[in-house]
């Protein structure tokens, strides 16, 4: 049997494609990509799972709206959301999309056939209120005034014959495998909602609608008259995509359970109670955890257009480098929280901790490097400077050994970022990096090297090489999160290592522009 212990599956939830993607759904793709590379980093085998949700009555009436069939309509945004995911640098291995029938559909089908096998889907006349913009039904008691507080439209009555999922018979299933640890959802206020909502008695859930009322989606086996409901179409995306339900599934048995589902937090409740339920019912595992992020805000108030406040990604991408978008959703946003995004603060971030702090520091040592030795800076017996500041419980004693930059970067900061990025507190991983370019300012502060040089020459260089140290450890940390700028790094810094990853000399080559132009 196959080791699958180095294995790691990540999934975002799968985008509709009715409008361009928003920022909240910006961060969800960053946040998948960050943790994805940073386990590949760590050496698994990382497959990372993001695409698209293409079928309903809301994609059916929006290309009626511009002139086109539902599979050309999609098939544009589609290709729309790759080409943005590209210029986001989103390292996903697939792309699925819930409108190709070879990869999609077979699964779709299989789960739906194994549900009824096992006695949970039933057929059953249904009347209540739907909501076109959320693609679900609503309560009365969910509506305020008789709209849906989302959309600000008056829901449609609708009466039809559907099938229904049996949801109500997994609750206390669920809500087992949720407290004791099987079933991780976080962070604890997604936990603590999905208890309750499972205390207060799980419903069962229509699983299907008439094929005239949606025009566009999975055809129910066996009954052309209906087409699957979002539920046992969109969620089945995660295991379809690794092949289940095809011949050739072996990224299923290799990858399946998901390591994590990352999801915004509106749609906790389909993913927590919903999805595993459907997974019980056929038998398969379930998912390891769930990870629910916060919104993304403007002058903490939810982006609307009817407001005017809604910010689109390109626009930081082009005025100001993708990787300054990935440092400000990185380290300014708490993954568990809504973030507020505003251009004011953007632009206060990029200058502060982009143009004046990395590009500045890396700039400054380079030109010392070039300027004093040639660009070449190695080793000495005495390896590096100690450090005269006290930075988190390393104390001020003058032992190279304990109180270098070396020491620091890797017994106590590295470690420190590693803890934070395997708990997926990836803001708390890149304030680890911006503590160690902090403690580079102030070492080239303490020691003043462009002073020291015309005295002691060799003195300027191992603090030199003590900041290209510390810029090295920099450089490997910032791979996930702005992994242009580590790249460019790498080519700067000319590190040579040994056999046992310890650096023997850098090669440092020229700046010829700044890594962060102030704005």
């Amino acid at each position: 049997m196959e080791n699958k212990k180095n294995n790691f599956y990540i999934t975002t939830a799968i985008m509709y494609p009715n409008a361009d993607l928003h920022m909240g759904q910006t961060y969800e793709l960053f946040l998948a990509d960050v943790i994805a590379r940073h386990k590949r980093q760590r050496g698994f085998n990382v497959y990372f799972l993001t695409g698209t949700d293409e079928h309903g009555v809301k994609i059916a009436r929006k290309a009626k709206e511009e002139g086109k069939n539902p599979q050309a309509f999609v098939d544009e945004k589609a290709e729309s959301f790759k080409s943005f995911e590209s210029r986001l640098n989103i390292s996903y291995d697939q792309f699925i999309r819930t409108s190709d029938q070879n990869i999609h559909w077979p699964g779709a089908q299989t789960i739906w056939n194994k549900l009824v096998a096992n006695e949970d889907i039933y057929k059953k006349f249904y009347s209540g209120l739907y909501c076109v913009g959320c693609e679900k039904f609503r309560t009365e008691k969910e509506l305020v005034g008789g709209k849906c507080t989302d959309h600000d439209t008056v829901p449609e009555k609708v009466e039809e014959e559907n099938y229904f999922f049996k949801l109500s018979k997994y609750g206390d299933i669920i809500l087992k495998k949720i407290e004791s640890g099987e079933f991780v959802v976080e962070p604890l206020s997604a936990r603590n909602e999905m208890i309750a909502l499972i205390n207060n008695g799980l419903e069962d859930v229509s699983f299907s609608r008439k094929e005239e009322a949606v025009l566009w989606g999975i055809p129910v086996p066996n009954d052309s008259t209906q087409l699957m409901y979002v539920w046992c179409d969109a969620l089945t995306n995660y295991i379809s995509a690794l092949g289940y339900g095809r011949e050739d599934h072996k990224l299923f048995d290799s990858f399946w359970p998901a390591d994590v589902h990352i999801i915004g937090k509106d749609i906790v409740r389909f993913h927590s109670a919903f999805w595993p339920a459907m997974l019980i019912s056929t038998g398969l595992p379930l998912p390891k955890r769930i990870l629910a992020h916060g919104h993304i805000t403007s002058d903490n108030k939810k982006m609307s257009k009817t407001v005017g406040n809604v910010l689109y990604a390109d626009e930081f991408i082009e005025g100001y480098g993708v990787d300054a978008l990935r440092y400000f959703l990185g380290r300014e946003i708490n993954p568990t929280e809504d973030g507020d995004f505003t251009r004011e603060k953007f632009v206060v971030a990029y200058n502060a901790n982009l143009a004046n702090g990395l590009g500045n520091l890396v700039s400054r040592t380079l030109k010392m490097a070039e300027s004093y030795f040639g660009g070449i800076v190695e080793m000495n017996e005495i390896n590096d400077t100690p450090i005269r500041t006290q930075i988190d419980g390393v104390s001020q004693s003058f032992k190279i050994s304990e109180d270098s930059v070396t020491y620091l970067s890797t017994q106590v900061i590295l470690p420190n970022y590693q803890k934070y990025m395997d708990a997926f507190q990836i803001n708390k991983g890149a304030d680890e990096i911006w503590k160690l370019i902090k403690v580079l300012d102030g070492h080239i502060a303490d020691y003043e090297p462009y002073i020291l040089f015309k005295d002691n020459p060799e003195k300027a260089k191992m603090v030199i090489y003590s900041v290209l140290v510390g810029l090295y450890y920099v450089k490997e940390m910032l791979i996930p999160f702005m992994p242009e700028t580590a790249q460019k790094l790498e080519d700067l810094l000319g590190a040579e290592l040994d056999k046992d990853g310890v650096i023997l000399i850098f090669k440092t080559k020229k700046l010829e522009a700044p890594l962060f132009l102030r704005k």
